[in-house]
Protein backbone atom coordinates (compact mmCIF):
# COMPACT_ATOMS: atom_id res chain seq x y z
CA UNK A 1 0.00 0.00 0.00
CA UNK A 2 1.41 3.43 -1.13
CA UNK A 3 1.90 5.93 1.80
CA UNK A 4 2.35 9.79 1.87
CA UNK A 5 5.72 10.90 2.55
CA UNK A 6 3.73 12.72 5.61
CA UNK A 7 2.52 9.19 6.47
CA UNK A 8 5.91 7.14 6.51
CA UNK A 9 7.34 10.41 8.58
CA UNK A 10 5.12 10.05 11.11
CA UNK A 11 5.09 6.07 11.24
CA UNK A 12 8.57 6.34 11.67
CA UNK A 13 8.44 8.63 14.68
CA UNK A 14 5.87 6.46 16.14
CA UNK A 15 8.23 3.20 16.11
CA UNK A 16 10.92 4.67 17.11
CA UNK A 17 9.20 6.89 20.19
CA UNK A 18 7.91 3.00 20.72
CA UNK A 19 11.51 1.12 20.49
CA UNK A 20 12.99 4.12 22.95
CA UNK A 21 10.18 3.18 25.58
CA UNK A 22 10.22 -0.32 24.88
CA UNK A 23 13.69 0.29 27.09
CA UNK A 24 11.77 0.56 30.34
CA UNK A 25 8.18 -1.16 29.81
CA UNK A 26 7.24 -4.22 28.24
CA UNK A 27 4.93 -2.90 24.48
CA UNK A 28 6.40 -5.21 21.65
CA UNK A 29 8.67 -8.27 21.76
CA UNK A 30 9.59 -7.02 17.99
CA UNK A 31 11.84 -4.46 17.94
CA UNK A 32 13.96 -4.92 14.60
CA UNK A 33 12.72 -2.16 12.13
CA UNK A 34 12.19 -4.37 9.24
CA UNK A 35 9.93 -6.85 11.28
CA UNK A 36 7.92 -3.94 12.96
CA UNK A 37 7.66 -2.39 9.48
CA UNK A 38 5.67 -5.59 8.47
CA UNK A 39 4.49 -7.44 11.73
CA UNK A 40 3.25 -3.78 13.00
CA UNK A 41 2.44 -1.50 10.47
CA UNK A 42 1.46 -3.72 7.44
CA UNK A 43 -0.48 -5.99 9.90
CA UNK A 44 -2.24 -2.54 10.99
CA UNK A 45 -2.84 -1.31 7.19
CA UNK A 46 -4.78 -4.30 6.23
CA UNK A 47 -7.74 -3.01 7.27
CA UNK A 48 -7.61 0.01 5.37
CA UNK A 49 -9.40 -1.75 2.73
CA UNK A 50 -12.54 -2.37 4.72
CA UNK A 51 -12.16 0.62 6.79
CA UNK A 52 -12.74 2.89 2.66
CA UNK A 53 -15.83 0.84 2.26
CA UNK A 54 -17.30 1.48 5.57
CA UNK A 55 -16.50 5.08 5.45
CA UNK A 56 -16.64 5.19 9.81
CA UNK A 57 -16.77 8.45 11.26
CA UNK A 58 -15.59 7.31 14.61
CA UNK A 59 -13.73 3.93 15.58
CA UNK A 60 -12.69 2.17 18.90
CA UNK A 61 -9.50 0.38 19.03
CA UNK A 62 -10.37 -1.56 22.14
CA UNK A 63 -7.15 -3.47 24.39
CA UNK A 64 -4.94 -1.47 22.10
CA UNK A 65 -1.87 -1.77 23.58
CA UNK A 66 1.46 -0.18 22.43
CA UNK A 67 -1.39 1.58 19.99
CA UNK A 68 -2.09 -0.77 17.19
CA UNK A 69 -3.73 -0.51 14.92
CA UNK A 70 -5.55 2.37 15.73
CA UNK A 71 -2.27 5.02 15.76
CA UNK A 72 -1.43 3.45 12.09
CA UNK A 73 -5.19 3.66 11.81
CA UNK A 74 -5.27 7.11 12.40
CA UNK A 75 -2.28 8.49 10.50
CA UNK A 76 -3.29 7.01 7.50
CA UNK A 77 -7.15 8.00 8.29
CA UNK A 78 -7.41 11.13 9.84
CA UNK A 79 -10.45 12.07 8.68
CA UNK A 80 -11.79 9.29 11.52
CA UNK A 81 -11.94 10.10 15.11
CA UNK A 82 -10.23 7.40 16.96
CA UNK A 83 -10.18 6.66 20.91
CA UNK A 84 -7.62 3.79 21.86
CA UNK A 85 -8.60 2.16 25.21
CA UNK A 86 -6.20 0.24 27.36
CA UNK A 87 -6.12 -1.51 30.83
CA UNK A 88 -2.61 -0.66 31.58
CA UNK A 89 -2.28 3.20 32.35
CA UNK A 90 1.23 2.85 31.74
CA UNK A 91 0.49 2.12 27.73
CA UNK A 92 -2.05 5.16 28.20
CA UNK A 93 0.36 7.20 29.02
CA UNK A 94 2.70 6.29 26.31
CA UNK A 95 0.36 6.79 23.10
CA UNK A 96 -0.44 10.20 25.10
CA UNK A 97 2.92 11.05 24.49
CA UNK A 98 2.76 9.90 20.57
CA UNK A 99 -0.12 12.01 20.28
CA UNK A 100 1.46 14.96 21.38
CA UNK A 101 4.84 14.14 19.56
CA UNK A 102 2.69 13.70 16.46
CA UNK A 103 0.46 16.54 16.87
CA UNK A 104 -2.52 14.05 16.18
CA UNK A 105 -5.74 15.28 16.08
CA UNK A 106 -9.38 13.83 16.46
CA UNK A 107 -7.74 10.66 18.51
CA UNK A 108 -7.91 10.22 22.86
CA UNK A 109 -6.94 7.92 25.10
CA UNK A 110 -8.83 5.93 27.87
CA UNK A 111 -7.37 3.96 30.77
CA UNK A 112 -10.22 1.20 31.40
CA UNK A 113 -11.36 -2.51 31.06
CA UNK A 114 -13.30 -2.89 28.01
CA UNK A 115 -16.20 -4.34 29.78
CA UNK A 116 -16.07 -1.42 32.36
CA UNK A 117 -15.86 0.89 29.66
CA UNK A 118 -18.70 0.25 27.48
CA UNK A 119 -21.76 -0.25 30.26
CA UNK A 120 -24.19 1.84 30.74
CA UNK A 121 -23.50 2.78 33.81
CA UNK A 122 -19.71 3.72 33.16
CA UNK A 123 -18.63 7.64 33.22
CA UNK A 124 -17.50 7.46 30.18
CA UNK A 125 -21.14 6.56 28.78
CA UNK A 126 -19.10 4.90 25.17
CA UNK A 127 -21.44 2.43 24.94
CA UNK A 128 -23.20 2.14 21.50
CA UNK A 129 -21.10 5.15 20.45
CA UNK A 130 -18.68 4.23 17.57
CA UNK A 131 -19.41 3.12 13.81
CA UNK A 132 -16.18 0.29 14.36
CA UNK A 133 -14.97 -1.05 16.99
CA UNK A 134 -11.72 -2.97 16.41
CA UNK A 135 -9.23 -5.07 17.98
CA UNK A 136 -5.90 -6.94 17.42
CA UNK A 137 -4.64 -10.26 19.17
CA UNK A 138 -6.77 -9.33 22.08
CA UNK A 139 -9.04 -12.64 22.97
CA UNK A 140 -10.83 -15.25 21.17
CA UNK A 141 -13.77 -14.15 19.34
CA UNK A 142 -16.78 -15.25 21.29
CA UNK A 143 -14.99 -13.09 24.28
CA UNK A 144 -13.97 -10.38 21.99
CA UNK A 145 -17.53 -9.93 20.87
CA UNK A 146 -18.65 -9.06 24.20
CA UNK A 147 -15.73 -6.66 24.59
CA UNK A 148 -16.58 -4.76 21.61
CA UNK A 149 -20.37 -5.25 20.33
CA UNK A 150 -21.83 -2.97 22.77
CA UNK A 151 -19.46 -0.39 21.87
CA UNK A 152 -20.69 -0.29 18.61
CA UNK A 153 -23.92 1.70 17.33
CA UNK A 154 -27.01 -0.10 15.77
CA UNK A 155 -25.65 -0.64 11.52
CA UNK A 156 -21.93 -0.50 12.99
CA UNK A 157 -19.51 -2.83 12.53
CA UNK A 158 -16.94 -4.75 14.77
CA UNK A 159 -13.27 -5.78 12.84
CA UNK A 160 -11.80 -8.81 14.99
CA UNK A 161 -8.15 -8.73 13.33
CA UNK A 162 -7.03 -12.75 13.66
CA UNK A 163 -3.91 -14.97 12.72
CA UNK A 164 -4.60 -18.41 11.65
CA UNK A 165 -7.36 -20.37 12.91
CA UNK A 166 -10.25 -17.98 12.29
CA UNK A 167 -12.83 -20.44 11.25
CA UNK A 168 -12.51 -22.34 14.57
CA UNK A 169 -13.23 -19.47 16.06
CA UNK A 170 -16.16 -18.17 14.42
CA UNK A 171 -17.37 -21.69 14.60
CA UNK A 172 -17.12 -21.46 18.60
CA UNK A 173 -18.52 -17.86 18.30
CA UNK A 174 -21.99 -18.69 17.17
CA UNK A 175 -23.82 -18.15 20.85
CA UNK A 176 -21.98 -14.70 21.42
CA UNK A 177 -22.80 -13.33 17.98
CA UNK A 178 -26.51 -14.47 18.39
CA UNK A 179 -27.00 -12.53 21.92
CA UNK A 180 -24.95 -9.74 21.37
CA UNK A 181 -26.74 -8.69 18.02
CA UNK A 182 -23.87 -9.21 15.80
CA UNK A 183 -23.39 -11.06 12.32
CA UNK A 184 -21.20 -12.09 10.37
CA UNK A 185 -20.57 -10.06 7.54
CA UNK A 186 -17.49 -11.35 5.53
CA UNK A 187 -14.10 -12.81 6.19
CA UNK A 188 -10.99 -11.29 4.22
CA UNK A 189 -8.29 -13.84 3.94
CA UNK A 190 -4.81 -12.72 3.11
CA UNK A 191 -0.72 -13.04 3.86
CA UNK A 192 1.52 -10.29 4.86
CA UNK A 193 4.99 -9.91 2.55
CA UNK A 194 7.02 -11.97 4.93
CA UNK A 195 3.74 -15.20 4.23
CA UNK A 196 2.41 -14.86 7.93
CA UNK A 197 -1.64 -15.47 7.35
CA UNK A 198 -3.87 -13.01 8.33
CA UNK A 199 -8.00 -13.14 8.71
CA UNK A 200 -9.86 -9.88 9.32
CA UNK A 201 -13.46 -10.55 10.38
CA UNK A 202 -16.21 -8.03 10.05
CA UNK A 203 -19.58 -8.58 12.22
CA UNK A 204 -22.27 -6.16 11.30
CA UNK A 205 -24.56 -5.12 14.40
CA UNK A 206 -28.55 -6.17 13.88
CA UNK A 207 -29.64 -5.79 17.34
CA UNK A 208 -28.47 -3.42 20.33
CA UNK A 209 -26.34 -5.20 22.59
CA UNK A 210 -28.99 -6.38 25.59
CA UNK A 211 -27.82 -4.08 28.97
CA UNK A 212 -26.38 -7.10 31.17
CA UNK A 213 -23.62 -7.18 28.88
CA UNK A 214 -20.52 -6.67 29.13
CA UNK A 215 -20.28 -9.15 32.17
CA UNK A 216 -17.58 -7.63 34.35
CA UNK A 217 -15.28 -9.05 37.01
CA UNK A 218 -12.85 -10.86 34.14
CA UNK A 219 -16.26 -13.03 32.99
CA UNK A 220 -15.98 -12.58 29.21
CA UNK A 221 -12.75 -14.47 29.21
CA UNK A 222 -13.46 -17.05 31.80
CA UNK A 223 -16.59 -18.31 31.16
CA UNK A 224 -17.25 -17.03 27.22
CA UNK A 225 -20.75 -16.95 25.94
Amino acid sequence: MHLSNEENIKIDKYLELMVKKNEVMNLTAITDEKEMKVKHVEDSLTVLEILDELKPKSLVDVGTGAGLPGMIIKITRPEIEVLLIDSLNKRIKFLDEVIYELELKGISTMHARAEEAARKNADSNEREKFDVAISRAVARLNTLLEYNLPFVKLGGHMIAMKGPGADEEIGEAKKALEVLGGKLEKVKNLNLSNGDERNIVLIKKIKPTPQKYPRTGNKPKTNPL
